[in-house]
Parts: C-alpha cells; sequence; structure tokens
C-alpha cells in the first residue's frame, strides 16, 4: 500500500502483465529515498509538482506509475501500457527517461533495465534482417565476420575512400564501412563516395569470391538521410548506416519503416555522454534493447579490450540485449523475445589482430570485429593488416594460440610484433 503522502509507492506490488518495468539507480538529494522515488513515478507518468483539480483519485489510481520494489538504491517502477504509445521508442523515451533526470530532488539516477509488455513489443518491427540475414548476405559461417573503417576517418576524396576500401576487402574484410562523422562533406560528396565505393567493393568480390559489404553512413535530417537510403538501395548496396543517438530514435524508426531491403548498421556515436557514469543515465544494454525492437540489425556494444571504455560484463550484456531469445528474471528483467530476430553486435574501438582471441572468447563466433588503425596502421599496409585479422579470427575459432597462429602466417607476426597479444 501507499502512504497518503506518497501516493506513487506500492511496494511490495506485483507487476501487472501488461506493464512497462523500469529498473533504476536513485540517490535522492535533500529528501528520503522514498520521496525521490514518489517524485520520480509521478513525474514520468501523470503527476506534478502540486495537486491539481483535473486529476481525480481514479484517474491517479488507473495511471500512475507504480513504486513496487526498493532495495537500497535500487528501485523498480511499473508503468501501465496505455501511458505508452503503441510503435513510438521517441515517446517511450520521453517518458521513462524524459524530466526525472533533471528533478530537484534526485542526486543521480540511472535506468539499468527496462522490459516492454509482450504486445508493445509487438508493436516495434525489429531487423529486417538480423543476425542470421546478415550471415546469408555476406556468406560468411563458422566465424566472426570481418571489418574495417576507412582511416583517417574524415577527409579522403571519394577515389582515394574506395581505394582504401579495396585494399582492406581484397585483404580478407567482410565489410568495410564509413566513420560516424563521415556524411557528405565538399571533399568527400555522399552520391560520389557512395557510387566508387560500391565499385571497388564489386571489383573485391570479383577478385575474391567472397561478398563485400560496404556500409555507407547515411545519418542526415530525416528526408535527406531517407534520399541517401533509397538511392543505395537503388545502386545495389546491402548496408547503410545511422548514428542511431545523434539521429534519435523517430529517425531511426524512419529509416526502417522504409523497408529498403538494407541491413542498418547502428553506430552509437554520443551513447557516453549519458552511458558511461554507472550512477546517472541509461545503461547501454537499454539502448541495445530499444535498437533491437526499432530494427537496428547490428550495434556497436563495445570490446572489453581496446581503447573504449567498457566492463566485459557490461559489454555481455548488451550484447545479450541484441541476440537473447529469452532474457531471464524478474519484473525489469525478464522479458521473451523470441518473436524478435536477433541482432549482431559490433566490436569496435582501439582494436588490433593481438585482440581478437580475447574478442572471440567474450563474444563467441556471432560478432562483427572492427578494425581502424589496427588494419590500415599494419607495417606493410592495410591489405596485410586485413589478412593478418583473418589469420587472427581463423586461428581463435580453431583454438590455435595467437603467437603459435603467426609462425605459419607473416602477417600476422608483422602484426603481433608491432601491437602485441591481449589476453
Amino acid at each position: 500500500m501507499s502512504p497518503k503522502n506518497l501516493p506513487y509507492l506500492d511496494l511490495g506490488g506485483a507487476p501487472h502483465d501488461d506493464d512497462l518495468c523500469c529498473r533504476f539507480h536513485l540517490e535522492a538529494s535533500t529528501i528520503s529515498l522514498e520521496e525521490a522515488a514518489n517524485a520520480i513515478a509521478a513525474e514520468s507518468s501523470i503527476g506534478t509538482w502540486t495537486d491539481v483539480g483535473a486529476l481525480t483519485p481514479e484517474l491517479q489510481q488507473r495511471l500512475r506509475a507504480r513504486v513496487i520494489s526498493m532495495e537500497g538504491n535500487t528501485v523498480e517502477v511499473a508503468y501501465p501500457a496505455v501511458l505508452f504509445e503503441a510503435g513510438n521508442m521517441a515517446q517511450v523515451y520521453s517518458s521513462v527517461a524524459g524530466n526525472i533526470f533533471g528533478m530537484k530532488e534526485v542526486a543521480a539516477l540511472r535506468l539499468e533495465a527496462a522490459r516492454f509488455p509482450q504486445e508493445f513489443v509487438k508493436t516495434f518491427p525489429g531487423p529486417a534482417k538480423g543476425l542470421r540475414g546478415i550471415r546469408e548476405a555476406l556468406g560468411v559461417k563458422g566465424r566472426p565476420i570481418v571489418g574495417t573503417i576507412v582511416k583517417p576517418k574524415i577527409g579522403l576524396p571519394p577515389k582515394e575512400q574506395a581505394r582504401v576500401l579495396y585494399e582492406a576487402m581484397a585483404g580478407g574484410c567482410d565489410v568495410v564501412k564509413d566513420d560516424e562523422n563521415l556524411t557528405s562533406q565538399p571533399f568527400c560528396p555522399f552520391e560520389e563516395r557512395l557510387r566508387a565505393c560500391l565499385d571497388a567493393a564489386k571489383r573485391a568480390e570479383d577478385e575474391t569470391g567472397e561478398a563485400k559489404g560496404y556500409i555507407p553512413n547515411v545519418t542526415a535530417p530525416t528526408e535527406t538521410m531517407l534520399r541517401r537510403a533509397g538511392l543505395v538501395a537503388h545502386l545495389g548496396g546491402r548496408f547503410a548506416m545511422v548514428d542511431l543517438i545523434t539521429a534519435g530514435w523517430s529517425g531511426v524508426q524512419s529509416l526502417r519503416n522504409a523497408e529498403l531491403g538494407l541491413i542498418l548498421h547502428g553506430h552509437r556515436a554520443m551513447h557516453a555522454a549519458f552511458t558511461r557514469n554507472p550512477a546517472h543515465g541509461i545503461a547501454m544494454a537499454v539502448l541495445a534493447r530499444s535498437a533491437r525492437l526499432a530494427g537496428i540489425d547490428q550495434l556497436h556494444v563495445g570490446t572489453a579490450v581496446g581503447k573504449m571504455e567498457g566492463k566485459a560484463r557490461e559489454v555481455a550484456r548488451s550484447a545479450s540485449a541484441l541476440t537473447a531469445a529469452l532474457e531471464p528474471g524478474a519484473g525489469a528483467e525478464g522479458q521473451d523475445w523470441s518473436g524478435v530476430k536477433a541482432a549482431m553486435p559490433i566490436a569496435s574501438g582501439g582494436l588490433h589482430p593481438g585482440h581478437v582471441a580475447a574478442v572471440v572468447a567474450l563474444f563467441g563466433n556471432d560478432v562483427i570485429m572492427q578494425f581502424g588503425g589496427g588494419i590500415h596502421g599494419h607495417p606493410q599496409g592495410t591489405r596485410a593488416g586485413a589478412r593478418a585479422v583473418r589469420q587472427a579470427a581463423d586461428a581463435a575459432v580453431a583454438g590455435v594460440p595467437l603467437v603459435e597462429a603467426a609462425k605459419s602466417a607473416p602477417e600476422l607476426a608483422a602484426a603481433l610484433a608491432k601491437w602485441g597479444v591481449v589476453e
């Protein structure tokens, strides 16, 4: 039951089957934790800072968010499904991750987990291709998918961008993508780059006998983004990349709902502004689960090694949010995802061939491993760098130590001599 002056507390209550449940880490400012929990439940559902005449007791009882559990600083809130518009991820985040982060009653707040009602899940399309569709498109079985980002990340003209892409693909990369801040600058216009890189990818396919994928960054205002993605599909491209945080959920959903037949690559640029602080913000796993629902086919989740912050447990949790058919647990943890296609995790950020065994140990084979400087910075150049990564991937899958594999793989040997092996 709720104290009269804390009407959003329902401690010991059970979530309803159609509730959207969120688990928060909450630290109060100058009030009690119970008062702060009541305040965030009110603000994220139907309450405000004072009594208002139109909020009748009946309406409050029917539509209020309920704080159903408090253990230490962990607070679980159950939201009636009727508070949310079907198929509208932006509206969900405006509610459960909106004004509450700026409230004076809150010293720190982090959205750690979210469980969407089963009927609500069905209003989102999920990935069009997903993990299996990506493997089918590339014809890659039994090993991680190998990719790179053209480096330098920005500044090359289209022909040079295409040349670097070709060298990487000819050396063994399955996919090559633009970086997150390359869109359509004057030195590298989008359409010219797209045509040049698709042509280069076709030449690499003909030379290697392997399917190759160029991943152009289409991020832009929504109308422009849709035009760019449409051109990719028209010219026979298989992939398109969107910076999903900066483009926003509405942009991502518009891209997915366009039904262009493209594999959508989600880059998480800007995520650490609110995922990195363990006490305040939103957990990456929550974003990953939401991106999967919205229709992203593959998504950056970190590496636990390399240059980007993120511990192995958090990275593994984010990867599971993309791939799991059934998430165990109750409340904000439990979720049946058997009706949503699995998406592919991407490990990217400061990787080199010496990291490969560690990445495979964490992710297994269902991962896209993306290397930037770890391919292009190889002492013998980009093509040799790509070969070194493929050699490392084959060794890791076979359970052969990288140092042992390098004895018969000169490109890998050169990479390990430069960067070493990371266990």
